[in-house]
């Protein structure tokens, strides 16, 4: 099993434009419905700031997201949305509880 962690700020403008195409990814994650992934994204209150978390249980350790289109649609113009490349971080779970409710 591993997680990730991907922290980054678009520019002021594009918060909104961001949040749609992770909405569009969470749209055909649900229609696939991968086995192996568990995954969440937060929009910080200042708008501008996301997080993800990955967390990646596959037999051969790919990563289901890398077969989504919506997800290569939401990498295609990263450095023209973000302020600076994104901070991406493995991380270890502590402790988990709802998270399956969030959604």
């Amino acid at each position: 099993m591993e997680t990730t962690v991907v922290r980054y700020t678009t520019k002021p403008d594009r918060g909104a434009e961001n949040q749609e195409l992770v909405e569009a990814v969470f749209a055909e994650l649900a229609a696939q419905q991968p086995d192996g992934l568990r995954y969440v994204t937060f929009r910080l209150e200042d708008g501008n700031t996301f997080v993800h978390i990955a967390i990646v249980d596959t037999d051969d350790g790919t990563n289901p997201l890398t077969s989504v289109a919506a997800f290569g649609e939401f990498q295609a113009d990263i450095p023209e949305r973000f302020e600076a490349p994104p901070t991406v971080m493995g991380a270890t779970v502590v402790g988990s509880y709802g998270l399956e409710d969030l959604a």
